[in-house]
């Protein structure tokens, strides 16, 4: 087994033929939960990396939220659409694996949680970490003729990392900055700092003329801001306060990019859950929300029609 004693900073593990996680069918189990954007990353790797079937899922309840217990599982599959048991142990709590593994942890209890079975330990429980490295992780057992995404191409690398740069403190955080924000201040500074970043995305996209972010390719940028993007209207815009516009209204090649992945690639709408991801959050924060109302709209949670010449498109901007 390994076992960290006492961290607070998590696993970081990587699966590779060099070292203790080795690409091995069924070896490993992930947990996570459908709400949350960083879980989301992990799922979407597993759709556009042929990975469905080399790492099976469980997935938390998005509520209640237990004080001093944190998310826990369905005690059946039936009991919260899209929830499953945790078939490994029937652990109650995402905590219980945390303690599981090192029975010191002093973090947080979040997931994703990617975890070895044969160790009886975490792999990780870093998204931006295994967004890196776990979409080519298994290539090795993979049949060569198996399609998958290339997320971290070569020629497109440095416009990759000088854009994460950014994307990841303004946007992806940045919501989350501009919900929390107090007092009023702050919450002005963070929320302007939320919509800058919608600007220079809305401005890129428009730039390098879709369908992907930085052109025709298909990058591991395009999953860190579709988890955030997709939960914006029907959600931070009223939960985080992120109100200064819409991404439907006020973004357009942002919203044919959103609308794009959502309908005509395939892993983006089977990843997606909005009722996990509208009642964790409105039901869990009773500090935000007191009566625990999940809004109905926006709706349709997500539009349809697609625009396949991104030159009739104006460029949004919210000036901010």
């Amino acid at each position: 087994m390994i076992h960290q004693v006492g961290t607070s900073d998590g696993w970081h593990g990587i699966i590779a033929h060099e070292g203790p996680f080795t690409p091995v069918a069924g070896r490993y189990h992930l947990y996570i939960g459908l709400f949350c954007p960083f879980s989301h990353r992990v799922d979407l790797v597993r759709h556009l990396c042929g990975l469905v079937d080399i790492i099976p899922v469980s997935i938390v309840r998005p509520w209640p939220k237990v004080a001093g217990k944190g998310l826990k599982f369905p005690e059946t599959d039936e009991e919260y659409p899209g929830a499953t048991v945790d078939p490994l142990f029937g652990t109650e709590f995402v905590q219980d694996l945390y303690f599981k593994a090192d029975t010191n942890y002093k973090g947080s209890w979040s997931t994703p949680v990617l975890w070895d079975k044969w160790t009886d330990s975490v792999v990780s429980n870093e998204s931006a970490e295994m967004l890196r490295w776990l979409p080519n992780a298994f290539d090795s057992i993979l049949p060569a003729t198996q399609k998958r995404a290339d997320l971290y191409p070569i020629a497109v690398r440095s416009a990759i990392d000088e854009t994460t740069v950014w994307m990841q403190p303004e946007l992806n955080g940045g919501v989350y900055k501009a919900g929390a924000a107090n007092p009023q201040e702050a919450y002005n500074q963070a929320v302007a700092v939320v919509f800058r970043a919608l600007n220079k995305l809305e401005k890129l996209l428009g730039k390098n003329g879709g369908p992907f972010i930085l052109g025709d390719q298909l990058t591991e940028l395009d999953l860190r801001a579709y988890t955030t993007l997709i939960r914006f209207d029907p959600i931070y815009v009223q939960h985080c306060k992120c109100n200064l516009g819409m991404i439907r209204h006020d973004y357009p090649h942002i919203h044919n990019w959103l609308k794009n992945l959502y309908w005509n690639v395939p892993g983006f709408q089977e990843t997606t859950d909005f009722m996990h991801i509208k009642e964790s959050y409105t039901k869990n924060e009773p500090d935000v929300n007191p009566k625990g109302i999940t809004p109905m709209g926006p709706i349709p949670n997500i539009e349809r029609a697609v625009t396949e010449n991104w030159d009739e498109l104006r460029v949004g901007f919210i000036g901010v």
